[in-house]
């Protein structure tokens, strides 16, 4: 996701009554806001009447596939809290000051985050990313074991995995994982158990065969390909 603006919300100066602290506490942390995103280059746009009622915030404002607007990350200064509050520190010197209280939202609400996020790749999140990243189907019962053991070196990897052994047909399997948005499938059978290989698909494409530990290393090169 690659569009967004960083809104400056700042208070409504005809309609002062909705907040809280004095116009110099506002004007302090309203000047800290913009300064602060000057130096870093954001392109911003200034909205009057967004602020919180103890602050203003930087929003950042992000389009997703449809073009549509969310906001989601949020840092707001707070002058205002900390008097409330009477909170203080002694600083070097030995003398007691008033902190600056800083409100960090990352990624805003997480459920508003995650809804976005899914809607903007229509289901197909990065491998890093995915609840389930690899699901590993064994032909048959036979070959069940086998599954397990690689499920094993790949949770002993950190890598999320989960093995699909329902008494249904490996067509039917295939169809609900990538109906789920599973991005790496793993297939298991008697050649695979004979090579001590396993049969890796893509997001539906043939990847070939490769030891259980070389699948190992595509996974985590796949992953740091895509945080690069």
């Amino acid at each position: 996701m690659t569009e967004y603006m960083a809104q400056v919300s700042l208070r409504d100066p005809n309609n002062k009554e909705k907040y809280i602290g004095t116009d110099e506490n506002w004007a302090k942390a309203e000047n800290a806001i913009i300064t602060a995103a000057e130096k870093k280059g954001l392109k911003t746009v200034v909205e009057l009447g967004e602020a919180a009622f103890y602050g203003p915030k930087l929003d950042f404002m992000v389009k997703d596939a449809l073009g549509r607007q969310w906001q989601l990350g949020t840092i707001q200064v707070d002058y205002n809290l900390p008097e409330r509050f009477q909170l203080e520190f002694t600083d070097a010197d030995g003398n007691k000051q008033r902190p600056v209280m800083i409100h960090r939202a990352p990624f805003g609400s997480i459920e508003r985050f995650t809804a976005v996020v899914l809607e903007h790749t229509a289901g197909h999140l990065p491998i890093w990313l995915s609840p389930d990243q690899v699901k590993i189907l064994p032909v048959s019962e036979k070959y069940a074991d086998y599954a397990e053991k690689v499920c094993e070196l790949l949770k002993n990897s950190e890598i999320r995995a989960s093995i699909d052994s329902r008494n249904e047909t490996l067509g039917k399997r295939i169809r609900d994982i990538a109906a789920l948005r599973v991005p790496v499938l793993v297939i298991v059978g008697e050649k695979e158990v004979a090579e001590g290989t396993v049969s890796v698909r893509r997001e539906g494409a043939d990847q070939g065969s490769m030891t259980a530990e070389q699948f190992v290393n595509y996974i985590k090169s796949a992953i740091a390909e895509e945080l690069a």
